[in-house]
């Protein structure tokens, strides 16, 4: 009877010891991970010219502090560090070093703007930093041959342009084009999309290009330079503040032109408030998640949590700025991928779950979208629905289109 009791309880002592084991086993950290923190970085544009996206961190942060009032994810709270970059590259560089070397983060969460994203771009896939959901759909972000370390959150410039161009060769197949664009690879992309999806029809349809520098006070010779060219529609590639510029000499100009803007520049409190939302009317754009200022989403769920998240953790923010909607999609999307490494909070597992999601559906997705991205398939948002402003909010109209263009 003893020995009986004696071969159970070292049994049991062998369980415990191969289940602590295990346990063990299963927790995997790098830097920036313990038992009870997750510590993330972002640079974020709270000052200069593209201040206008400073409510996507300040709604990220809010969105955090939710989850760890919640408890955490499995368990660990969210430190979410942030630093100004002002729009600035090289001050972009400065941050997110720090933010490495010195803060110690396990990845970058959500750098803000393309030019930001291009100047850290290098740095972080050489020290192997995931540059997880990066605020950009420049092409270079979505390519897992070169940049294996770098996944965007952006649908493709250059996928949306190549839906502009389809829905120009639709709709105005005589149009005569004139480009405005930021020159760097955010303007870049949209035209290369744009040319694309024209095609041959490219070279006869585009009479005139603009482009215009960060540091511009203003872009006025650009717009007055295209409408001299006999541009009959405007492909505006822009950022808010340029956007709004824009928008306002085409009204001075007394012009008239088709205006198609990227969806970048199509937030109305960053944008179109600032430029009037008169002289707005009939832009078209796109988009892919809910606009909070559209009635026919006054009883959807997705969109009431939202506004009770608004109340709650960010009351000084604007409900109805799709700002603050990007922002909130942004944070809900990264945590269903810390949730997914359950307690492998290793770099290269963030960028495996990253890149293994399954018809996930976010809760602001216009109906019928999903994301789903593959070890060759970086692009998290690859499908849109054209919009037209009508003096208030914009209206959506059209199929959902799903561009099934390249997908490195």
């Amino acid at each position: 009877m003893r020995n009986g009791i004696l071969h159970l309880l070292a049994g049991a002592a062998v369980a415990i010891a191969l289940s602590a084991s295990t346990a063990s086993a299963q927790k995997k950290y790098d830097t920036g991970a313990t038992d009870t923190e997750i510590k993330l970085g972002q640079t974020v544009p709270f000052s200069g010219p593209a201040s206008a996206y400073a409510g996507i961190g300040k709604t990220q942060a809010a969105y955090l502090k939710m989850i760890n009032d919640q408890g955490g994810i499995n368990g660990r709270k969210l430190n979410l560090i942030q630093y100004d970059d002002a729009y600035s590259p090289p001050k972009a560089v400065e941050q997110v070093r720090k933010l490495v070397e010195g803060d110690e983060v396990l990845f970058t969460f959500q750098i803000i703007g393309t030019p930001s994203n291009a100047a850290v771009q290098k740095y972080l896939n050489v020290k192997k930093v995931p540059q997880l959901l990066a605020s950009t759909g420049a092409s270079r972000f979505s390519d897992p041959q070169n940049a294996p370390w770098t996944i965007a959150f952006n649908p493709n410039y250059q996928s949306e342009g190549r839906i502009y161009a389809k829905y120009i060769l639709k709709n105005y197949p005589n149009a005569k084009i004139g480009i405005f664009y930021q020159n760097d690879d955010l303007g870049r992309d949209y035209i290369a999309g744009l040319k694309g999806g024209l095609g041959d029809k490219a070279a006869t349809m585009i009479v005139a290009e603009a482009s215009y520098e960060l540091t511009d006070p203003t872009v006025d010779s650009q717009i007055v330079k295209l409408k001299s060219a006999g541009v009959d529609l405007l492909y505006d590639a822009s950022t808010p503040k340029f956007a709004a510029q824009a928008i306002r000499k085409v009204a001075d100009l007394a012009w008239k032109p088709v205006h198609i803007l990227d969806i970048n520049a199509s937030p109305v409190s960053a944008t179109l408030k600032p430029a009037g939302l008169d002289i707005s009317k009939d832009i078209i754009s796109t988009n892919y998640g809910k606009d909070p200022a559209d009635p026919q989403w006054k009883d959807d769920a997705g969109l009431k949590a939202y506004f009770a998240f608004m109340d709650k953790y960010y009351p000084e923010g604007d409900k109805l700025n799709t700002v603050n909607t990007y922002g909130y999609s942004t944070a809900e999307l990264l945590v269903q991928i810390l949730r997914q490494c359950g307690d492998d909070l290793t770099r290269e597992n963030i960028m495996r779950q990253a890149t293994s999601l399954k018809n996930f559906v976010p809760s602001l997705a216009l109906p019928g979208m999903s994301i789903s991205t593959g070890p060759n398939d970086y692009r998290i948002n690859k499908q849109m629905q054209m919009m037209k402003f009508n003096g208030e909010r914009w209206e959506l109209f059209g199929p959902i289109i799903e561009d099934t263009g390249p997908a490195g």
